[in-house]
């Protein structure tokens, strides 16, 4: 009597699976699709070997059917787990994104966007003299360019 060919591989398989899906849980999910496609891989082996046991029972030891069939349930269970982990991973991807692209958007629609750090007070005039491009005259070109200034009242901190 024969073994089944999916007989180790596919419980080495789902057991793999199982590990390093629960070891992803702590990486927030971003393994998940290593194991989930290990135990894709264990459960089309095993129903594979499942089906050549059904269409010659005499030719294998039934106890490599039960070992291909608990390969099967542990590679389903691994499928469930998987997925939920990692649909989970990508629900909180898409939360968290979400999120921080309206923050974003918030601070450039309130202008919150740029560095107030580097803006001084000044309460200098500046004139300046604009000769006309044209031959027009004009009767007062000098203009005065006034700088904002800052709402900071300096006197207080010194």
């Amino acid at each position: 009597m024969n073994k089944l060919p999916a007989d180790p591989l596919s419980l080495i398989l789902g057991i793999l699976a199982l590990v390093i899906g629960v070891a992803g849980c702590c990486c927030y999910g971003v393994t998940a699709i290593v194991p989930l496609i290990l135990a894709i891989i264990g459960l089309i082996s095993a129903n594979k070997s499942l089906r050549e046991y059904g269409e010659n029972p005499e030719a294998y030891n039934p106890q490599t059917r039960s070992n291909v069939n608990t390969a099967k349930v542990i590679n389903i269970i691994a499928i469930v787990i998987n997925g939920l982990v990692f649909l989970v991973a990508l629900g909180a991807l898409a939360f968290y994104g979400t999120l921080m692209s309206s923050a974003i958007l918030e601070g450039l629609e309130n202008g919150n966007f740029e560095n107030d750090d580097y803006y001084y007070e000044s309460e200098y005039e500046y004139e300046t003299t604009i000769e006309p491009e044209s031959s027009e005259t004009w009767e007062d070109d000098t203009y005065i360019i006034e700088e904002e200034v800052d709402s900071i009242n300096l006197d207080s901190i010194q």
